[in-house]
């Protein structure tokens, strides 16, 4: 449905580069974030002391707080100031001179904050507006920031208020610093009365993509902490680089929400790098393949399960990704609500935004429907696997779609059609089942009639099914059966959206070669993790990992069989092995002494976790310059030639490279 406030005549629109040709050019490649301005010697001196003060301080507290795990875990509230000023004077990350008092102003509010905690007040959560609050995230164990506008009204322990997600636009300089000082003060582009607004920082600019999105819901978590939250009315929003945060958001977990509002941003990857960017596009089999991780196009069907209501200004060269996804939608025979802001480029257009405004807090009203009689569910892998009361278990094969449709019929019977799966759970949780769920139920997979029950009698039911050969039976796979499933199926970026130690090596490997860009690659991760995902990996050296460690974390070990013995130790039970001087892949033989494998596979000693080998996150600098560019850039494994020099797309020269099969076996690639 496309809304127009008035009529229009078409006019023709100058298109011109978004960044720059610049920013096309892999050989000259700025620096994301860009570097800071000089601050005076005097205030560098005197907020470098302070912020000793404060750490010194905070440490104080943690002890004093030790048994009281309530307020201790309010202590990010006043850590997410220390880390503030501490990274943009270790970094040189002031971007104007206004920051130098910004940053006084955040240490004045951390010792106000920490004098109230030693006290056992926390008076920040009961003022209405906005306020700037942390939390300790589980993926590296640093503290990050979220902005959250707080409505009249609200308090600990009271009735549960609906909550808005916000996420924030495209912003180079948007440090800690400056997140912290805008979310302070500012309440944002929307305020629905009676609702929280959340304001994940999304561990800075990366679209709510991988470390980001674990990033959007640890957030919620710690608000749900904190305030009730109606989990029936939680309504997702973003504009720009916040709408394609928001078109991932609302395709890949639809059913979390009771509306969507996507404004401008990206939703695919191809089209919108060759339209906005002008850039000429050559990417790998095994790219291409990855951009189904997170291009919403091809989730269109998933728009089904939410309320969702897209902006676009008419001039803005981003409504191309509301245009693309009306295409997408209508191949699955949905309508794309779409209003536009007549004669407007990249903002909202006020009438425009009433209407959006309008038809989002009737649905947000409406509340989100927990158990929706018809779900619709298309998916290209378990990373995302669940559709209201529908969850996938196992795909026939990764990274081509797999669709699932499930009717609940008012009597009790369920039909249920599927493609590309091997297996499903049908969960309707406590309270919810439309039938006795001491009886049996008759389910019809594919045209074949099961029966199942499962007695309880708090009105919850479950039950799971799985394909041997053609045939549906009732029950679940193994447990204890080798195979790709939910948070243990890839790629290598699947990785680091989850608690990961870095393992450095105790030894040497034999090749001066592979030595070398081993230590290059370990530090330009931690460099680009801390610039990009804004953490400090955990790291230890090998020879001190602990069996806690093994199951805590997943491990992310750098170095080859020779340098680092947690290789050794696994590496018979990997499909990629070492062999007389040679790494055997698929019947051909490379070279050890310049080849380095990478690749990511359930840990043999703790299967519940994951091993990576020699890489963090695989996208690099050139992929900064531009967020649709921030996708997997390579698969489950590869063997690398690092005797070839990496650059700002890859980490050195890509041989061969590949996806594991269902069971993680290794597989001819196309």
């Amino acid at each position: 449905m496309h809304k127009r406030l008035a009529a229009l005549c078409l006019i023709p629109i100058t298109w011109v580069l978004a960044d720059g040709p610049a920013d096309n050019q892999v050989e000259k490649v700025r620096s994301i974030p860009p570097p800071g301005i000089s601050i005076p010697d005097d205030a560098r001196r005197e907020l470098s002391d302070r912020v000793a003060q404060l750490g010194s301080e905070i440490e104080t507290l943690r002890s004093e707080l030790a048994k009281k795990p309530s307020l201790l875990g309010r202590l990010p509230d006043v850590q997410i100031f220390h880390k503030a000023v501490d990274w943009a004077l270790r970094y040189n990350e002031f971007f104007t001179t206004n920051e130098v008092q910004s940053a006084r102003t955040q240490l004045d509010q951390a010792a106000q904050r920490l004098a109230a905690l030693r006290e056992g007040h926390t008076p920040w959560m009961n003022q209405p507006g906005p306020v700037a609050l942390g939390y300790t995230s589980r993926i590296d164990g640093s503290v990050q920031p979220y902005g959250l506008v707080i409505p009249t009204g609200a308090h600990p322990g009271g009735h549960p208020f609906r909550l808005d997600f916000w996420f924030h636009g495209r912003g180079e300089q948007l440090s800690e610093l400056a997140f912290i000082q805008d979310r302070s003060r500012n309440p944002g582009e929307f305020t629905p009365p009676n609702a929280f607004v959340l304001h994940p920082y999304g561990r800075y600019c990366n679209g709510s993509r991988f470390a980001g999105e674990t990033d959007a819901w640890e957030a919620l978590a710690d608000v749900q902490q904190r305030f009730s939250i109606d989990e029936d009315r939680l309504v997702n929003r973003g504009f720009s680089l916040g709408g394609a945060a928001c078109w991932h958001m609302a395709t890949h977990h639809a059913w979390r929400w009771a509306a969507a509002a996507p404004g401008a941003g990206f939703s695919e990857t191809a089209d919108f790098l060759k339209v906005f960017q002008n850039e000429t596009l050559q990417p790998t089999w095994w790219e291409q393949r990855l951009w189904r991780l997170y291009d919403s196009t091809d989730h269109a069907l998933n728009v089904s399960m939410v309320p969702l209501v897209a902006y676009s200004g008419e001039k803005d060269r981003q409504k191309q990704a509301a245009d693309i996804m009306a295409t997408a939608m209508e191949r699955e025979k949905l309508e794309l609500t779409h209003i536009i802001g007549p004669n407007t480029e990249h903002r909202y257009e006020p009438r425009a935004k009433a209407e959006v405004n309008k038809r989002i807090d009737a649905a947000a009203a409406r509340g989100r429907d927990p158990l929706p009689s018809t779900v619709r569910f298309v998916t290209h892998t378990l990373r995302y696997n669940r559709m209201a009361w529908v969850v996938v278990n196992a795909l026939q094969q990764h990274w081509e779609p797999a669709r699932i449709e499930a009717y609940l019929n008012p009597g009790g019977k369920i039909q249920v059609t599927t493609k590309n799966l091997t297996a499903f759970t049908l969960d309707i949780g406590a309270g919810l089942a439309p039938f006795d769920p001491r009886n049996e139920v008759e389910i019809q997979v594919d045209g074949v009639t099961l029966k199942a029950r499962r007695p309880g009698s708090d009105r919850s039911w479950s039950s799971s099914f799985h394909k041997t050969g053609d045939h549906w039976k009732l029950g679940g796979l193994p447990t204890d059966e080798l195979r790709k499933r939910h948070g243990l199926q890839g790629p290598i970026d699947d990785a680091f959206m989850d608690s990961f130690l870095f393992v450095t090596p105790s030894g040497k490997s034999t090749s001066d070669t592979v030595n070398q860009w081993v230590e290059k690659e370990f530090r330009h991760a931690v460099d680009q993790w801390r610039s990009q995902y804004r953490g400090d990996a955990r790291q230890k050296a090998a020879a001190d990992l602990t069996e806690s460690d093994i199951a805590s974390h997943n491990l992310i070990l750098w170095g080859d069989s020779q340098s680092n013995e947690w290789i050794a130790k696994i590496a018979d039970k990997l499909p990629i092995r070492w062999k007389d001087g040679s790494l055997e892949v698929l019947g051909k033989n490379y070279a050890s002494g310049q080849h380095v494998p990478v690749l990511i596979y359930p840990n043999p000693l703790n299967p519940k976790r994951y091993v990576v080998l020699n890489s963090s996150f695989t996208f690099r600098e050139y992929d900064y310059l531009n967020n649709a560019r921030q996708t997997s850039k390579l698969p489950d494994w590869a063997i690398l030639d690092v005797s070839k020099p990496g650059n700002a797309r890859v980490p050195a020269g890509i041989v061969t490279a590949g996806f594991f099969g269902e069971l993680w076996e290794l597989r001819a690639s196309p």
